[in-house]
């Protein structure tokens, strides 16, 4: 993989023009179909083999004229300043729109207030209940302009008129999220790179990576169902690790720049190893929210796949046209025109970096910062014990919209109950008397403690099947709601013992209790098959058995401490008003699923990103410990800023004023801030310190039996030095370029990477080749600044022995023959030449 994607860099570099050539015609052509196509959105939750699922079927059978399946709405009529909605002309107005209702588009039938007593006892507030022929997502826009027409007609006629149910079209999300999501990322990659020209690249590929999955799920919307709230997230997703895979390579990008490879080759280089990783982190996030398609649910289902396709176009972009916009940026991108004094001198190699001194200060105190960072991880999950699921129902969109002014009015003239009543199926199919069973099961369901009313049966046409009408006291969401239902269920089976009938339940309300019941069930299993899934992943990533069981007992950790904080602020109310939370309740049934899918994707990407320069350092020969000193040196940075940039993007979404986006805003945020520097910048350097050389062993046999995917592009190092002797000079200067080769910097050291006496440009200095042990002693010195000590050390040596230093009785640990050393000596020693 390390070679194809040098060559791809290469390529890309080269052929910049024709590869922004080519996404320039891809963006125009799915933009131009994304506005020429009829896409809709749909919430509906279905879940085949359920209770409530079979009741439905039955109805649509049995009741053909009810539109079982249909959408539906409410609207609700209230009369201010004291009036009544029963004097003669209000009476007549509503009468008229109700009237004008039933000849609206697609409606299949509409429940007049005063005949079906919708009206409240203070003769104040009334609503009529239309019923669809179609489903929510085949609702036209003929239809939803009619039902805003009919409210508006109300409005105008001196009535408060309010929309609620799953046919009425939700309010577009404002863009300030994404907005301000960009600025913070702007300033984080302005501070990382000090540089204009380096951060905006990262944010210009992500920008377009976005729109071209945004453009493509609006095309997949007009053929198959998707999601309302699948759009934001592949939006929130796409953009955050888009301007983190971005980040990683043209930051490693510039360190082979600043090694003296030529641009184009440092482009390769950089997809090569940093490319690599990203393919491999990328790949985690796609399996994970493509996983959530196994369990069943159209929606669930539409929101894995758009928030996987618009990762897979953040991948796809970052190996593609960064490196078409990096041939274009050329050397400019170099330039840290913003550099404080202070990374100035840490990029001469002068001083230590804020990652380097808290990676030495967590290694020397590897057990008091590991017990302090589960201790508060555990503290925080504890608030997760208390989780209670329910879907999203009117009461939890935006305080002021009209779905949300329903609820309230329906809750304040009749009860909560009214917003969520249950339809119960008498099937009386088996039954010898099927209206006794009827009349028997409406008893029944009256003296039942939680029931606020109960409506006559109604029976289909041959008689045998029948629907009863039960009103909760309690709201949808509410947990007398939810046992109420199994307490109704419960009933078939008495019933059936005398009568030969059996009860179902179903509605809006029960659907919504059995797919929260089947998610709740879910959860376990999906974050077996993610924490199986880490677990092979990085078995085959970093060849071994502690590295990914720390992985996955972290990133559990990280889940537990996220739902935790959700309890607390949505469900307990905790800091309600400082994330403007109007209204606590359960949590949304679909978020936890949903953040271990994401939550995986990201923790193994920062898991990757930090760890394989560790394994990098540490299979050069680096001691243990200075192997995760020296991983930070190269990584902290890169990962703090896209930590920033991810919680960056994902708070932005707290200003949305649905609850359903603003729990996902702060879930992300809260993980990503767990997760990376608590879980992977602590946890992870403590255990590495701990363990020592342990933590990267792996038993022989399993050795022999992995293949080797080689993230760190280790073997495309060892083909680059030994291509790099032929190459030819392809910029002008008499100095030979291209794989393998390293260019003289024109002066000086600028970045502490270039060796002492450097020649000047367009010269190469040739030294005596090292012997094994001098090699074996540089072999430790692995970061830029030390590899170039050990370069000036073997050169200043005049070639002698090396006795003693650094490093140099800790070979590689997969240098398991004499033959192997003797290969990586040779392999360093024609290296450490060809960079003299």
């Amino acid at each position: 993989m390390a070679t194809f994607l040098y060559r791809l860099g290469r390529f890309s570099f080269r052929r910049r023009r024709l590869v922004l050539m080519l996404w320039i015609v891809v963006l125009a052509a799915i933009g131009i179909g994304s506005v020429s196509v009829d896409s809709r959105t749909s919430d509906a939750f279905t879940l085949p083999g359920t209770q409530s699922q079979r009741a439905i079927d039955l109805l649509a059978k049995e009741f053909p004229q009810a539109s079982a399946g249909g959408a539906t709405a409410r609207v609700v009529f209230e009369v201010p300043g004291g009036r009544q909605l029963t004097s003669a002309d209000t009476k007549s107005q509503i009468e008229a729109l109700v009237a004008e209702l039933q000849k609206a588009p697609q409606v299949a039938s509409v429940s007049d207030p005063f005949r079906s007593r919708q009206v409240s006892e203070d003769g104040t507030i009334a609503f009529a209940g239309v019923t669809y022929k179609v489903p929510q997502a085949d609702v036209s826009a003929g239809a939803h302009d009619a039902l805003n027409r009919i409210a508006a007609e109300g409005e105008k006629a001196g009535l408060d008129v309010s929309l609620g149910g799953n046919a009425v079209k939700a309010k577009e999300a404002s863009k300030a999220a994404e907005l301000i999501g960009l600025a913070v990322a702007a300033v984080a990659l302005v501070i990382t790179f000090g540089s204009l020209l380096a951060a905006g690249l990262p944010l210009l590929t992500a920008v377009l990576g976005v729109a071209a999955a945004i453009f493509c799920v609006t095309i997949a919307a007009s053929f198959w169902d998707v999601a309302s709230t699948a759009t934001t997230l592949a939006l929130m997703l796409g953009l955050a690790v888009a301007i983190d895979y971005a980040l990683f390579i043209v930051s490693r990008y510039r360190n082979e720049i600043r090694d003296g490879h030529d641009p184009e080759d440092a482009a390769g280089r950089a997809l090569g190893t940093a490319g690599s990783a990203v393919v491999f982190a990328g790949l985690t996030v796609v399996i994970a929210l493509a996983g959530l398609s196994v369990i069943g649910i159209q929606m669930l289902t539409s929101m894995g796949l758009a928030s996987a396709f618009a990762v897979v176009m953040a991948v796809v972009i970052a190996l593609t046209l960064l490196p078409a916009l990096l041939g274009f940026a050329g050397m400019r991108i170099t330039k840290g025109k913003l550099l404080t004094r202070r990374m100035k001198a840490l990029e001469r190699g002068e001083g230590q970096a804020m990652g380097v001194r808290w990676a030495k200060l967590v290694t020397a105190n590897p057990v008091k910062t590991l017990v302090l960072s589960v201790v508060g991880l555990g503290l925080l999950a504890v608030p997760a014990m208390s989780l209670r699921l329910a879907l999203p129902d009117d009461s939890m969109k935006a305080p002021g919209s009209t779905q949300r002014v329903a609820y309230d009015t329906i809750s304040k003239g009749f009860g909560p109950g009214f917003n969520g009543p249950l339809t119960v199926v008498v099937d009386a199919r088996d039954s010898n008397d099927p209206r006794t069973a009827a009349a028997d099961a409406t008893a029944a369901l009256g003296r039942l403690d939680d029931v606020a009313s109960v409506r006559p049966a109604a029976f289909n046409q041959s008689g045998d099947v029948a629907i009863v009408g039960v009103i909760p006291k309690s709201s949808p969401s509410s947990q007398a709601t939810k046992d109420l239902v199994s307490v109704i269920r419960d009933q078939s089976a008495a019933l059936h013992q005398d009568t030969g009938a059996d009860l179902m339940v179903t509605g809006t309300t029960a659907v919504n209790i059995d797919v929260s019941t089947k998610l709740g069930q879910a959860m376990v299993p999906y974050l077996a098959i993610v924490v199986g899934l880490a677990l092979v992943l990085l078995l085959l990533v970093f060849r071994s058995i502690v590295v990914p069981l720390k992985a996955a007992l972290g990133f559990l950790l990280s889940v537990a401490a996220t739902l935790g904080v959700l309890v607390a602020v949505f469900q307990w109310g905790w800091l309600a008003d400082v994330f403007g939370v109007s209204q606590t309740g359960p949590i949304v049934s679909v978020l936890p699923i949903l953040l271990i899918g994401v939550v995986f994707g990201l923790a193994m990407d920062y898991e990757v990103f930090l760890v394989t320069r560790m394994r990098e350092e540490y299979v050069h020969g680096a001691e243990p410990t200075r192997a995760v000193v020296e991983g930070f040196r190269h990584s902290a940075r890169v990962v703090t800023a896209a930590a920033v940039i991810m919680i960056s993007v994902f708070s932005g979404f707290l200003l949305d004023d649905t609850a359903l986006i603003k729990s996902i805003g702060l879930g992300l945020a809260s993980a990503v801030l767990f997760d990376a520097f608590v879980v992977r910048m602590t946890i992870v350097p403590a255990v590495m310190a701990l363990l020592g050389r342990r933590a990267w062993s792996l038993p022989g046999w399993l050795d022999r039996v992995m293949p080797d995917v080689d993230v760190e592009g280790e073997k495309l190092r060892h083909r680059l030095a030994a291509e790099g002797a032929t190459v030819p000079d392809r910029a002008g200067t008499g100095q030979p370029s291209g794989p393998g080769v390293r260019a003289t910097p024109a002066s000086g050291t600028g970045d502490g990477t270039s060796v002492a006496g450097a020649g000047r440009a367009g010269t190469v200095t040739v030294v005596d080749t090292p012997t094994d042990d001098e090699a074996e002693a540089a072999l430790s010195e692995s970061t830029s600044t030390s590899r170039a000590r050990g370069v000036r050390r073997l050169r200043d040596s005049g070639a002698q022995p090396r006795t003693s230093g650094a490093g140099s009785e800790a070979p590689s640990p997969d240098s398991s023959s004499e033959d192997t050393r003797k290969s990586r000596r040779a392999g360093l020693r024609e290296r450490l030449s060809r960079r003299n």
